[in-house]
C-alpha cells in the first residue's frame, strides 16, 4: 500500500472533520439573532444558513485558503523515515489541536474562534516539526491583526449602526420588534451566512491544499482543485444544518437582550468585518466577529450586556491559540515514533477524539432545548430599547436545565408510550 497516498487520504478526512465541526460550532455567527427574536423558527435558521454558506462557492475565489495553505514552508520539512512527508503530521497535527478545542468549546457553549484553533494548530505542530523556522511569520502576523481588529471593526459598526436604526424609529414609528426589522435580520443573517461559507470554507480549502502539496499530489503554485472546494462548502453546510445549538443559545440569549431592531444592527457589524477580510483575502475569526457585534448593538440599545458571559468569552478567545497550538504540537510528535507505531499512536489518538466527541454529539443540545428559552412574541412586544451608551448588566435568561426538560418530556408523553418504553 502507498503510505503516502493513505496518509494524505486520512489528512484530507480530518481536515472535513474540522470543516463540519467548523459549520455547526460558528452557525451561531448567522442564526442566532433570527433565532432569539423570533425572525425565524430555529430549523428554518440553520437551513437557511447553511444554504448562503454552500451558495458562497459559485461567487468567491480562493485567497483565504491561499493563505492558509502557505503559513507554514512545506518544503523546507523535508521526509520522516517512513517515507511519509513531514507536512502530513503538521496537518495531522494542527487538524487535531484544531478539532479538539472546537468541540471542547462547543461542549460548554462558548463561542470561540475555528480560525484561531486551526492557525493556532498549525504553528504547534509547524514547531514541533521544524523549529520557528519553518513558520512564515509574516502571514501569521497577518492573520492575527486582522482577528485582533475584526471584533473591534465589527462592535464599532453594529453600535453606529444601531442608532441609525433609531433614527429611522423615530422617522417610520416602527417598534422594535416591527415585520420590517424582521425582514432585514432574515436578509442580513442570510449575507452574513454566505460571508461564513466564503471565509470559513476556504481555510478547510487551505488545510486540504497544504496536504495535498506535501504529499506531492498538488504544485505549490497550482490551482486549488474543483473536488476540494465543493467538499469544503458541502461539509460546511452540512455542519450548519446540524446546528450548534449551545452556542447559538449563548450567542443569542446570553450576551444581551436582542430584538428585531438590535438583530439587525449586529447583523450589519458582522457583515462589514467579514466581507471587508474575505475580500482582502484575510483569515478572520468571524465567530468573534458576530459575537462582537452583538455586544455593539446590544450596548447601543440600552438593552444591557452580560458582562460575566462576556469575560468568559474573553478568556476562551485568549486560550484558543495556545490551547490548539500544544495539542497540535503533541500530536505531531506522535507521528515521529518509530513504524508502526507512529502509525497506531496516530490512529489511536483519532479514536479517542471520535469517541469522545461521539458521546458530546449524542448528548448535545438541540433546537426544542433553544426554543424553550425564547420569549414570546408578547414579551418581545412590551420591551422596548432607546438606543444609548449607557448600558445596564445583563444577565441573561435561566440556564437550561437539561434534567428538567427531561423529565418535562416525560411527562407530557402519552401513558400507553411510556408503558411501552
Amino acid at each position: 500500500m502507498d503510505m503516502v497516498l493513505f496518509a494524505v487520504v486520512g489528512v484530507v478526512l480530518l481536515a472535513l472533520l474540522f470543516d463540519f465541526t467548523n459549520g455547526f460550532h460558528d452557525a451561531a455567527n448567522a442564526t442566532s439573532t433570527v433565532v432569539a427574536t423570533r425572525a425565524m423558527k430555529p430549523k428554518h435558521a440553520v437551513y437557511m444558513s447553511a444554504f448562503f454558506n454552500f451558495a458562497a462557492l459559485f461567487v468567491v475565489g480562493t485567497a483565504v485558503a491561499n493563505t492558509v495553505a502557505k503559513a507554514v514552508d512545506v518544503e523546507s520539512l523535508g521526509v520522516q523515515s517512513g517515507g511519509v512527508p513531514v507536512g502530513l503530521g503538521v496537518a495531522f497535527g494542527a487538524l487535531l489541536g484544531a478539532i479538539f478545542w472546537n468541540y471542547f468549546t462547543w461542549s460548554i457553549g462558548m463561542p470561540s474562534s475555528s480560525s484561531h484553533a486551526l492557525i493556532g494548530g498549525l504553528i504547534g505542530a509547524g514547531l514541533s516539526a521544524g523549529g520557528a523556522g519553518v513558520i512564515k511569520w509574516s502571514t501569521v502576523e497577518k492573520t492575527a491583526l486582522a482577528i485582533l481588529l475584526s471584533p473591534l471593526v465589527a462592535f464599532t459598526v453594529a453600535f453606529l449602526a444601531m442608532f441609525l436604526v433609531g433614527l429611522l424609529q423615530r422617522m417610520t414609528r416602527w417598534p422594535d420588534d416591527a415585520k420590517p426589522f424582521k425582514w432585514l435580520q432574515i436578509i442580513s443573517s442570510a449575507a452574513v451566512s454566505f460571508g461564513h461559507g466564503a471565509n470559513d470554507a476556504q481555510k478547510t480549502m487551505g488545510i486540504i491544499a497544504f496536504a495535498l502539496v506535501a504529499g506531492g499530489y498538488l504544485g505549490v503554485d497550482d490551482s486549488i482543485p474543483m473536488w476540494v472546494e465543493l467538499s469544503a462548502y458541502s461539509m460546511i453546510a452540512l455542519g450548519t444544518v446540524w446546528g450548534g445549538w449551545r452556542i447559538i443559545e449563548t450567542m443569542g440569549l446570553r450576551i444581551t437582550r436582542l430584538n428585531a431592531n438590535s438583530g439587525v444592527a449586529a447583523n450589519i457589524g458582522s457583515m462589514t468585518a467579514i466581507f471587508g477580510a474575505t475580500a482582502a483575502g484575510i483569515p478572520i475569526s468571524t465567530t468573534q466577529a458576530a459575537a462582537a457585534s452583538v455586544m455593539g448593538g446590544g450596548a447601543a440599545s440600552g438593552a444591557g450586556l452580560n458582562f460575566r458571559k462576556i469575560g468568559e468569552m474573553l478568556v476562551a478567545w485568549v486560550f484558543t491559540l495556545p490551547a490548539a497550538a500544544v495539542v497540535g504540537f503533541v500530536a505531531f510528535r506522535l507521528t515521529t515514533f518509530p513504524d508502526p507505531w507512529g502509525w497506531v499512536a496516530s490512529l489511536s489518538a483519532i479514536a479517542v477524539l471520535g469517541v469522545w466527541a461521539g458521546r458530546l454529539m449524542l448528548n448535545a443540545t438541540d433546537a426544542e432545548d433553544v426554543a424553550e428559552m425564547l420569549p414570546t412574541e408578547a414579551e418581545l412586544h412590551q420591551y422596548h430599547t432607546v438606543p444609548h451608551p449607557d448600558a445596564h448588566p445583563y444577565e441573561g435568561p435561566p440556564h437550561i436545565n437539561h434534567h428538567e426538560l427531561e423529565h418535562r418530556q416525560h411527562e407530557t408523553e402519552d401513558p400507553q408510550d411510556r408503558a411501552q418504553t
